[in-house]
């Protein structure tokens, strides 16, 4: 219970810092953030942004690591915590894509550019929508398990590539892109130390959302499978 109103304090921290803290050339109070070429106010959904894509990363990254825990002791359970990993995996990777592109709405002008880091996570919706696609369509569960659990360890070894590797090699108009002379707060963290605690401190609380969403997700399938059994 302590740790569900840590977790409300956090994000409560967080949201209201992230939305009414001001942006300034020259921060002198603890409340005002710096100025960051090329973002401006605009800066602020880093707050909201990337706690998002790091929890798609984290979530498939659960599903890998209970994928192989399945193929190497064959027990359901563990198909159906990667099965609730999965799906947030998905959630999380749709919120980064819905707010990268209001980002890039009032930042380039459309919602969709083709960039090679919004390229990068489409292709990562495509690849694990697919995944969702397999588990449908195979009735026998152990049958399912077994090809979801493979396929889960085979896609997260392109999540590196396309999250963290593609969108840095690559001309694009994201911070960060090969051709970035600014270097946006995700490469160096042009910020100071107040905004980089509300950045640390909205990954820890989405970090803790993240594990509290599993937690009830993989009881809620655990609830509907015995069910169906019944």
């Amino acid at each position: 219970m302590v740790w569900k109103i840590v977790l409300f304090v956090l994000m409560t921290f967080v949201i209201i810092s992230g939305i009414s803290f001001p942006i300034v050339p020259h921060p002198t109070v603890w409340y005002e953030f710096p100025n960051i070429p090329g973002l401006e106010e605009k800066a602020k959904i880093i707050f909201f942004h990337v706690p998002t894509a790091w929890l798609s990363v984290i979530a498939f990254l659960t599903s890998m690591i209970y994928g192989i825990k399945y193929l190497r002791k064959k027990d359901l359970d563990d198909d159906s915590k990667s099965n609730a990993a999965l799906q947030l995996g998905m959630m999380f990777c749709i919120l980064a894509t819905i707010t990268g592109s209001i980002w890039a709405k009032f930042n380039w002008g459309t919602f969709w550019n083709w960039d090679p880091r919004e390229t990068s996570i489409f292709i990562l919706l495509l690849i694990y929508g697919s995944l969702f696609a397999l588990r449908s369509a195979i009735d026998n569960e152990d049958k399912r398990a077994r090809l979801s659990a493979v396929y889960s360890i085979i896609a997260f070894l392109t999540v590196p590539f396309f999250i963290f590797i593609m969108p840095r090699i690559m001309v694009g108009l994201h911070p960060g892109s090969a051709n970035d002379t600014t270097s946006g707060p995700v490469v160096n963290f042009k910020m100071n130390s107040n905004m980089q605690l509300v950045f640390y401190i909205s990954l820890t609380a989405f970090t803790i959302l993240y594990w509290w969403m599993w937690k009830l997700r993989y009881r809620s399938i655990i609830i509907k499978e015995n069910l169906l059994k019944k």
